[in-house]
């Protein structure tokens, strides 16, 4: 997405979302700022999260990252959206356990 980031990511103990997130946002503000000679704030501050329940619920969240870039318009299939995992991986990850 050209605005916006899909992550699907599981936290450690002892290791808060808040300061993943934010330490993501510093280094990727940083290095862009670097790359195209800006300043001023590139992210939003706050960020959405949501708690995966289940499988079925791991499995839709996938699906929902993945085509994403297909639903906006962006791309034609999920491997053609040249920021996917989609693309690099192979395709979209394997359910957990």
């Amino acid at each position: 997405m050209p605005n916006h980031v899909h992550v699907l990511v599981e936290v450690n103990a002892g290791h808060p979302l808040s300061r993943i997130v934010h330490s993501w946002k510093s280094f990727t503000a940083k290095a862009i700022a670097q790359r195209v000679h800006v300043s001023g704030k590139l992210w939003q501050e706050d960020y959405w999260d949501r708690v995966i329940r289940n499988d079925a619920h791991f499995a839709a969240a996938v699906d929902y990252i993945v085509n994403n870039p297909v639903h906006a318009g962006l791309a034609v299939t999920p491997e053609a959206w040249p920021w996917s995992s989609a693309r690099t991986a192979g395709g979209p990850p394997a359910l957990p356990g």
